[in-house]
Order: C-alpha cells, then sequence, then structure tokens
C-alpha cells in the first residue's frame, strides 16, 4: 500500500489526508499542537459553558466546494447555522449598513446605492457557483467559464478605493471597505477587490455559516471521515526535516513556506527555497475574547443581529487602518472584526451571557497591548458595552503565533495578499503546490487558493501528488449536491 504522510492538522492537511486516504493511501498525519484543527480550534477561555473560537469563525466558501461534495462531512456530525444577518458595519450616530442573504434586501436598506449595489451583486451572485469553481483553484487554468470570471474580474481586479467610488453615501462605501479589508492588504491597490467581492458575493450565496459546536466541529468531523478511511492523526509530533518521517511515498506539509524549506533542507532546489524563504506574511491579528451579558449594545440596530461587524468607522477609516497596519504602525483606530457566532449557535452561551470574539488588524509582530483599542472602538460605536464585559481572554500577537506556527509574527491568513502572491503563491509554477522535492507537496493556505477553512488547498495538492503516482482515478467519481438549506433565497 502506498504510504502518505501529512505534516500539520489544519483544515487542509486534514483535508489532503483525506483526499489521499479515499484513493487507497494509508495515511498518519501528524500535528505539534497537542490539540489538532489548526484554525478551526475552539475552547471555554473565559467563562465555563462559553465556546470561542480561536481563530476562524465564519465559513462562507466552505460549505460549497469540490472538497465538500466529495467527501459528506454532515455524516460525520458537521452542522452549518446562519445569523440573521451576515455582517454589518456601524457608523457614529446609530447609522451603519447590513448585509442578508437576499440581495434584494440588502439594496433596499442602502437608500439611493440600493439599485447600484443590486446592479453589482446581483448578477454575481447568480454566476457565482461558476466563479468560485474558476478562483478556488490556481490561477494558471483554462478557465471554463471564462465570461462568468471576466464579470468578476472586472470587480475583483481594480483597487477597492476605486470600487467604492460607486457608492455615493458613507454606509455603502462603508460596507465594501469592510469587506475589502479581510484582505489584510492597503486598499488602493490593484486586486484588492479580489477578496471583498468573493466573500460579499458568498454571502448572498451562501451566506456566511458557523460551524454548530464550534469551529472545532469542523476538524472533530474531518478527523472522524479520516479515521473511517483508516487514517490516523498523531498530536505533540514536531517534525524538523524530512528524515523525520522515515521513507514514505506522498508527503504533504501544511506548513507555512519557510517551514517547509527548513524541513526539506538541501534537497529542496537552491532556488524554490529561496522563492519559500522569500514568500511575504502579511500584518497580524490582535484577539480578544469577550464574555458579554446581554450582547454587545450596538446603536445600529441591525448589528445586534450580525454574525460579523466590522468596527472601524467610515471607508476613509478603513483605508487608513489597512494602510497603516501593513506600513508597520499601530494604527489608532484599529479595524475590528466582531463575531457573534453564537447568533447562529445559541448553544454557545451560556443562559444571558454570550461569547463574543474580537480581533484587531495590528501590525505584524506587534508587541503591544489593543486591548482598551479594542474595547473602546466597540464602545464608541455601542456605548454602555463595557458594562457588559463579565470576562475577557487575551490572545497577542506573540500567543497566536505561538499557538499555530504557521500564522508567522501573528498573520492568522499565513501570507500577504499582495497582487502577486494573489495570483501566484507560493511562487510562480505551473505546479504550486509541487516543493521540487519528488512526491513531497506543499498544502497549506499559503498555496491556492489561500486562506480559509474551506480545504481546497489540501484537496489540489493531494490530488497533484495522486495525479503524479498515477493514483487520481481511484478518488474520482460523482460528487453528491450541497446541502438543501445553504441554498441561496430568492
Amino acid at each position: 500500500m502506498t504510504q502518505g504522510v501529512v505534516v500539520g492538522s489544519g483544515p487542509n492537511g486534514l483535508a489532503a489526508a483525506i483526499t489521499l486516504a479515499a484513493a487507497g493511501v494509508s495515511v498518519t498525519v501528524l500535528e505539534a499542537a497537542q490539540t489538532p484543527g489548526g484554525g478551526t480550534r475552539s475552547g471555554q477561555v473565559t467563562v465555563p459553558g462559553l465556546l470561542h473560537d480561536e481563530c476562524s469563525g465564519f465559513h462562507p466558501l466552505a460549505t460549497d466546494n469540490p472538497f465538500t461534495r466529495r467527501f459528506d462531512l454532515a455524516a460525520h456530525g458537521l452542522r452549518w447555522a446562519l445569523p440573521p444577518v451576515q455582517y454589518a458595519h456601524p457608523l457614529d450616530g446609530g447609522r451603519g449598513a447590513a448585509v442578508h442573504r437576499s440581495v434584494t434586501t440588502t439594496a433596499q436598506g442602502l437608500g439611493v446605492d440600493g439599485d447600484r449595489y443590486a446592479r453589482v451583486f446581483g448578477p454575481l451572485t447568480d454566476r457565482f457557483d461558476a466563479i468560485a469553481t474558476e478562483f478556488l483553484q490556481p490561477m494558471l487554468h483554462l478557465p471554463r467559464h471564462p465570461i462568468a470570471l471576466g464579470r468578476f474580474g472586472v470587480l475583483a481586479a481594480p483597487p477597492a478605493t476605486w470600487v467604492g467610488r460607486l457608492f455615493s453615501t458613507d454606509e455603502a462605501a462603508a460596507l465594501w471597505a469592510g469587506v475589502a479589508a479581510h484582505a489584510f492588504h492597503p486598499l488602493s491597490t490593484p486586486l484588492s477587490s479580489a477578496i471583498g467581492a468573493a466573500l460579499g458575493t458568498a454571502a448572498h450565496r451562501f451566506g456566511w455559516p458557523v460551524a454548530v459546536g464550534g469551529s472545532q466541529a469542523i476538524g472533530a468531523s474531518m478527523m472522524s471521515l479520516l479515521t473511517s478511511l483508516g487514517g490516523r492523526v498523531e498530536t505533540g509530533v514536531t517534525v524538523s526535516s524530512l528524515d523525520d518521517l522515515g521513507d514514505p511515498d506522498i508527503v504533504l506539509l501544511d506548513t507555512a513556506p519557510r517551514a517547509a524549506a527548513a524541513i526539506l533542507g538541501a534537497r529542496q532546489p537552491p532556488r524554490i527555497a529561496r522563492a519559500y524563504r522569500r514568500y511575504r506574511h502579511g500584518p497580524a491579528a490582535f484577539q480578544v475574547a469577550f464574555a458579554v451579558r446581554d450582547g454587545v449594545p450596538w446603536s445600529f440596530a441591525p448589528a445586534r443581529q450580525a454574525g460579523t461587524v466590522h468596527a472601524v468607522g467610515d471607508a476613509a477609516a478603513v483605508v487608513t487602518a489597512e494602510r497603516e497596519v501593513w506600513h508597520g504602525r499601530m494604527p489608532d483606530e484599529p479595524f475590528l472584526l466582531v463575531g457573534q457566532q453564537y447568533l447562529a449557535d445559541r448553544d454557545r452561551s451560556v443562559g444571558d451571557i454570550h461569547p463574543v470574539d474580537v480581533y484587531a488588524h495590528v501590525p505584524a509582530g506587534f508587541r503591544g497591548d489593543a486591548r482598551h483599542q479594542i474595547m473602546d472602538q466597540i464602545e464608541r460605536f455601542a456605548p454602555g458595552f463595557r458594562e457588559r464585559i463579565v470576562a475577557t481572554h487575551i490572545r497577542a500577537t506573540a500567543d497566536i503565533t505561538a499557538d499555530n506556527a504557521n500564522y508567522v509574527a501573528g498573520d492568522i491568513i499565513t501570507g500577504a495578499n499582495t497582487p502577486t502572491q494573489l495570483i501566484f503563491r507560493p511562487r510562480v509554477a505551473a505546479n504550486p503546490y509541487a516543493t521540487g522535492v519528488e512526491g513531497v507537496y506543499l498544502c497549506s493556505a499559503a498555496t491556492p487558493p489561500g486562506a480559509g477553512a474551506h480545504g481546497m488547498c489540501g484537496w489540489h495538492a493531494a490530488r497533484s501528488a495522486l495525479r503524479h503516482r498515477g493514483l487520481l482515478d481511484a478518488l474520482d467519481r460523482p460528487s453528491e449536491p450541497m446541502a438543501a438549506d445553504l441554498k441561496r433565497p430568492r
């Protein structure tokens, strides 16, 4: 039997292992941490019984893609739930804007910008299945849906600041800037609209779902499936060299590129090793988990029902904050992503005390304490918030890196979304998963299609390995349709 080893048990490592195992490969996953799951770990870190997600909280691209269609994670316990409002962006004075599953409902809340919003996101939502097929794979490929991809490219290619000029109101412009800021990159650069275009459209097509029981449920379902296929996961195992692995036929590395280069050592061709060492990481996150009695009292009422809230101010404030952290400066008013996952998954709460997971965009390697800036920022849009805080738990940038070595200097998306790396990551190559070492592949979020708990990096890397060994036919067979409860309302 072909032997495979996967280093790292994040969603991509587990997806890679499952894909190999389904093709008949005997697979072992090795994880350095004592708890598997990577960015999909959850824990009770504030009040007993209150469940917080450590990193990834919402999964708009994880519910329907080639990996999740091929493998039935629901049969292994994974369930999805949606908040009443997908995301919101409050402004001063109780104003703001919110995104609903329905494009029409969203547009109705945007006043004079409603028609423009509907003209932008309506056609993209109708074509999103085809569009997602194109960008959830390496960019160097022959498109199967060139017209749909071209329409998406019209929105994705320009700087996000240019796209923001389509809207005349503060509310609509801020709503767009907030979702574009998920790129962790200055919004004045080319292709800085790409992440916002994808996530914004996905909010209408699939919503921004949470995993019932915390993001840890994603990893748990994947490990259950892997076990059913004969694979296994070992924790507390640090891999520093290929020599640590014995002599497997296939190795997949769910690691950042520099770590992969260190593991491969002199076996990796020098030019590829240099490319891995030059791979650029982006700004960091500073996280605070809050236990909040009766939830956050947002002045903008729809934010009280939103799974995600972008708290920073108007579009200009978003642009300034993202520019500052990119250049290594801590902004006075950082961009905040406030996760209210309990609105979709009520069992995460204890009575009237609710878990609220917040991260601020901060400079790479930030050594300060941003908790008071975070609380001030939320208080600005939700007066009385401080009085409702029951408990807090801090994960500073250094803590994030210590918990997951892939998050270099606190970079929770495993790589800067520069124009070059959006298209060619981790290096310019026909096969971006190949490391240059026979039988060894990179499968982390540093490979296409990038960050997220979708598992697609692992899926593609494993398929590349199987193709090379002539085992791909053992994997491919018809896929099941997506779950009916996540279809878009018309």
